[in-house]
């Protein structure tokens, strides 16, 4: 299955989606070592990212500032994450790229996937504590159910777990430059899926009219 994702237009939005099917499941794979040092901060990028979500009303700061920033501050205090082979790749290629990249279990999404701005006011949880998120303003995937996943911090609901075998990776890329920059993580994360013996496909888009 390998049907187009409609994604709404949002000026200076740059996305790149990919679905990777694994041989075994998650917790069969070695994990990423984790990186030793985070390359220079790219403060225009940052900027540019931040941008980019906060134009239908959502404020990316404090608790909800981007996913790529969070991941070089734990880095920075000793916090790495290491989650599971696929999302342990995700992570490693947003820190390199300053992108923010969303990785969820492609067999908890339901229906037609989208990526739209979710409505003002909508919440959903995003860890096993039970803690919300409102969404309502930022540019998220979603599915059936609604949003599940974002530049800022995914779904509990859809988050990968040790059984999966299938996932879909969003990247959140900016045009700042032209998309090659988002082109570039995409393979990146490709190659590390690769690696461990994924099968990796480019989901195509249908982009909506301004």
């Amino acid at each position: 299955m390998n049907e187009p994702v409609l994604v709404e237009a949002l000026p200076g939005l740059c996305v790149a989606i990919l679905r990777g099917s694994f041989p075994s499941p998650l917790r069969e794979l070695p994990h990423l070592q984790p990186p030793t040092s985070a390359p220079e901060p790219d403060v225009d990028l940052r900027t540019t990212v931040r941008d980019v979500l906060r134009q239908r009303g959502y404020k990316p700061t404090g608790r909800g500032k981007p996913s790529s920033e969070y991941l070089a501050a734990a880095l920075a205090d000793g916090r790495w994450p290491c989650i599971n082979a696929a999302v342990d790749a995700g992570n490693l290629v947003s820190l390199e790229t300053g992108l923010p990249i969303s990785v969820v279990d492609f067999d908890l999404v339901h229906g037609e996937l989208s990526i739209r701005t979710a409505a003002p006011e909508t919440r959903y949880v995003f860890n096993h504590g039970g803690q919300e998120i409102e969404v309502g303003g930022l540019i998220c995937l979603g599915d059936a159910d609604g949003p599940c996943a974002n530049a800022v911090k995914d779904a509990q609901r859809t988050k990968t777990r040790p059984e999966t075998t299938r996932v879909l990776a969003v990247l959140w890329g900016v045009d700042r430059g032209g998309p090659q920059r988002v082109h570039e993580a995409a393979a990146q994360l490709t190659r590390h899926w690769q690696e461990r013996g994924a099968e990796v496909l480019r989901v195509p888009l249908v982009h909506t009219e301004d």
